[in-house]
């Protein structure tokens, strides 16, 4: 299926064929998903990466620091991102009506085009809970609402990590009844710290056996979760391989190297995108981030170095 949709998008993304031709590479010798290139995920702050000629419905938009350039993602279905979205987290977690969703994600929801504030905001709308919601900056109503949460239903907590940090710094919570989970980031409010380092923080102060994380970005329809430790789990639409870090044409590799995804979702734009974040892969396809390369942007998510 990855072969087949690869010889598709080589002919029918104009930006992916362009890149290809630079390459030199005849998309019919490419007879293996490993020798499959990748397109790097920069391109998409100075195009519109789209498969076939039809007109978005949405253009998510990255995160970033102030006065840097973002990425755009043009997405042919809001409701089929959504829908994706949800069945991915419902694999892991079990049924959103199972929850109250508590979100926050104050850098996010304070500009537009943010396609994880659409996803936290369809999966408040899933849960049906006049509990869930979004905290801009209302730390003090989050705080209240988590410790009052106590019905037997499940309580996510989605937050960016820098809030939830500041959420930790001026409340002591007991959430043993809760899922925190956290989708990186400190934009720029905070120093960088490593992943073990602000899971010790936040298990601590939230007397929590483990912290939860998100992996997506604007560019991918797919997610990855991970229950504990960093490590993550793929959804079934989606897999994870490396490249060597001095190398960007190298082939699979084993060991520490730069995240490439194959997002057999991204049907619509490019399947095969090269992040720009550092990982490492195990025999089973569970994947760890463990920081980003040098010199790339600051984003939203997976700042933390490892």
């Amino acid at each position: 299926m990855a072969l087949d949709l690869f010889r598709a998008q080589a002919l029918e993304c104009p930006i992916y064929r362009q890149y290809l031709t630079y390459l030199g590479v005849a998309p019919l010798q490419i007879t293996t998903v490993q020798d499959i290139p990748f397109l790097p995920i920069s391109l998409f702050k100075h195009h519109l990466v789209m498969t076939g000629q039809w007109m978005p419905e949405v253009i998510y938009t990255s995160s970033g620091t102030t006065g840097a350039e973002v990425s755009r993602h043009a997405v042919s279905s809001v409701a089929g991102y959504l829908h994706h979205a949800r069945r991915t987290f419902e694999l892991f977690y079990g049924p959103l009506n199972e929850f109250h969703v508590l979100c926050l994600l104050p850098s996010y929801l304070e500009r537009t085009g943010s396609s994880l504030v659409a996803m936290a905001n369809d999966f408040i709308v899933a849960s049906g809970s006049p509990h869930s919601g979004f905290y801009l900056k209302d730390l003090d109503a989050l705080a209240s609402k988590l410790e009052s949460l106590r019905d037997g239903r499940k309580v996510l907590l989605l937050g960016v990590t820098f809030a939830l940090l500041d959420l930790a710094e001026q409340f002591e919570l007991d959430l043993r009844h809760c899922v925190v989970m956290e989708t990186g980031g400190m934009k720029g409010r905070r120093p960088e710290i490593t992943r073990e380092e602000l899971h010790g923080i936040l298990t601590r102060s939230f007397n929590v056996p483990a912290i939860h994380s998100e992996y997506g970005m604007t560019e991918l329809l797919s997610q990855a979760y991970s229950a504990g430790a960093g490590l993550f789990k793929c959804s079934p639409t989606m897999r994870v391989l490396l490249r060597e870090i001095d190398d960007p044409f190298s082939p699979e590799y084993r060991g520490t190297g730069v995240i490439r995804v194959i997002d057999l979702a991204n049907h619509h734009s490019c399947a095969f995108i090269e992040s720009q974040d550092l990982g490492r892969v195990h025999e089973n396809g569970d994947f760890e981030v463990l920081g980003r390369m040098d010199n790339s942007d600051l984003r939203g998510c997976n700042l933390l170095v490892g």
